[in-house]
């Protein structure tokens, strides 16, 4: 009985949860003050967008600057949440790829270097799905070593937020707050060493981190 609750609970949240918060998400962002600082060498190749777990909420806005029609696959948790917030990202007309840093990481990391070869950008928040926060796991940078691709760090720093209680501290912008996105130089990882670019990407994502 506990069980088959549990499925319908699920199953109703699945319908609901998606549809209701992609509406808030457009009101928050419609209601917001927006100043986008972006570094407009990205080009038209693919690249891996990269940022915060617990920034992701605001992220595809930042995307449609670059990409007028967007043409991209995001890696969610394939986790229940992650499975929400993937039929969050059909609502912005972004794909996902679903997996975690511990299981099918493989063929995750396969899937996503498919994707790009295929001219799709790859979203990736490279402390996801499950922490610790702020701290860069390899995947980002086995993706962008093997396929070659230039990372993009993605910032969103609302001037007025919520930040939830769980492990990533998930920040929501209140309305009529003012939003900063950033966007930074492509960078190319290709010729530095797991760690190295590891201290890279995540000084460049603390520049503008809550």
């Amino acid at each position: 009985m506990k069980k088959l609750k549990k499925r319908i609970l699920r199953s109703t949240a699945l319908a609901l949860v998606p549809p209701i918060g992609t509406l808030l998400i457009r009101l928050i962002y419609l209601t917001c003050k927006k100043n986008f600082h972006i570094n407009k060498a990205i080009g038209e190749k693919p690249v891996v967008f990269a940022f915060w777990h617990g920034d992701l909420l605001m992220q595809p806005y930042l995307y449609y600057q670059f990409r007028q029609t967007p043409k991209a696959n995001v890696l969610i948790s394939d986790h229940f949440d992650g499975k929400i917030i993937a039929k969050i990202m059909v609502y912005f007309k972004l794909g996902t790829i679903h997996g975690s840093s511990n299981r099918s990481a493989v063929r995750v990391l396969m899937q996503g270097i498919k994707s790009l070869r295929d001219g799709y950008d790859i979203g990736i928040t490279p402390d996801g799905p499950k922490g610790p926060r702020h701290e860069v796991s390899d995947g980002v940078i086995a993706m962008a070593h093997k396929s070659k691709a230039k990372v993009v760090i993605f910032s969103c720093v609302p001037s007025h937020f919520w930040q939830l209680s769980s492990w990533d501290k998930f920040t929501i912008a209140k309305p009529f707050s003012t939003l900063d996105f950033y966007a930074s130089r492509p960078f190319d990882l290709s010729d530095m060493s797991m760690d190295e670019a590891k201290v890279l990407i995540k000084k460049e994502l603390m520049r503008h981190a809550i």
